[in-house]
């Protein structure tokens, strides 16, 4: 006899959409998402360009609480550029926020599923992947 085969709720599949606004997060399944924060983040130091200053990689305020609070030079950036998700530091901050803070969430026990454009590069596809595995 063959194992047991899941399905369904039993399966309990993480399924993430990081879109331009929002970056959605929740469970296969569910009608809705869990969690809906925007995908703008605050950054500070490094500048834009994700560039390193002094050995450090800039902050990163990810979600509404966090961007709410006034901080001195920081900016406030976008993961996307034209609608291709350029900018992987910051979407590797979204996609730790939705997992580890908003869901409080180990994927190593959980499948995961990860929204993308269908005219994703094999390469874009596997780096998007990486936070997750």
């Amino acid at each position: 006899m063959s194992g047991p085969v899941y399905g369904g709720d039993e399966v309990n599949a993480v399924v993430l959409d990081v879109g331009t606004y929002h970056t959605k997060a929740g469970y296969a399944g569910e009608d809705t998402p869990k969690y809906v924060f925007p995908s703008a983040v605050g950054a500070l130091g490094g500048g834009a360009d994700g560039m390193e200053v002094d050995g450090a990689k800039r902050t990163l305020y990810v979600g509404t609480h966090a961007l709410s609070h006034r901080r001195d030079h920081m900016e406030v950036i976008s993961p996307f550029k034209d609608g291709i998700l350029s900018d992987w530091e910051v979407a590797e901050g979204l996609l730790d926020h939705a997992l580890k803070q908003q869901m409080r969430l180990a994927t190593e026990g959980h499948p995961v599923m990860l929204a993308e454009p269908s005219f994703n590069s094999r390469e874009a596809r596997e780096k998007a992947v990486e936070p997750a595995v």
